[in-house]
């Protein structure tokens, strides 16, 4: 509120002479008080908007790469899998490597590169070679004593480790020529049941020396 500098007589608004005394009123340089910068706040709103959009666009960009990469190479990988099934051997052959099954006793017992027990009865066989790695596996059954099968392998690995668990449950681990075989022999159901595993190649048995 104004008061006339002559009169004292309170002066309305805007008003440029007292209206009492007739003295002129001096314009009073009055600085309004800064208002918050609307648009300053604007612009730092539209900006967090833009980085978010651009980080949401990138995300969605990415996602559909990683998308479109997996689809192309899952299309590769089924465009190079060959499967072939001939009298129950099943061979598949992909980029990364070969799979294989047979059920054929011989061709397990040469798979695995070692002699198969007498009268043992292929149940399953399985071969794989994966970055020169090269893997086979095979079970047999006999109808021989679990010591009497033990023993047979035994002696064709005679620097072979030999476990002897519950006296019928034999282990046999052997790293000669380079090669890790494993070969486990337990009972089953009057039966003994022969698993063997090769596994040769590059490190197979941790040795990198030269032949």
């Amino acid at each position: 509120m104004a008061f006339c500098n002559s009169c004292g007589t309170t002066l309305a608004p805007g008003a440029r002479f007292c209206p009492k005394c007739g003295g002129a009123v001096p314009v009073a340089a009055v600085t309004p008080a800064a208002a918050p910068s609307v648009s300053a706040a604007t612009a730092q709103s539209s900006s967090a908007l833009k980085i978010i959009l651009i980080v949401v666009a990138v995300i969605v960009v990415l996602g559909i790469l990683g998308i479109g990469t997996l689809t192309f190479i899952v299309r590769r990988i089924a465009h190079g899998t060959h499967i072939n099934n001939r009298d129950g051997n099943v061979r598949v052959e992909t980029p990364f490597g070969t799979a294989q099954s047979t059920n054929d006793p011989n061709e397990a017992a040469r798979n695995l590169g070692i002699d198969l027990y007498p009268g043992a009865r292929v149940l399953k066989g399985n071969t794989a070679t994966f970055g020169g790695m090269h893997t086979v596996e095979a079970e047999f059954e006999s109808d021989d004593p679990t010591d009497k099968v033990s023993t047979f392998y035994s002696s064709r690995f005679p620097n072979a480790n030999v476990t002897n668990k519950d006296q019928d449950r034999y282990t046999i681990v052997s790293t000669d020529k380079k090669n890790l075989i494993t070969i486990n022999i337990e009972p089953d159901g009057g039966k003994t049941r022969i698993k063997i595993a090769s596994v040769s190649g590059k490190n197979a048995t941790g040795d990198n020396s030269p032949d």
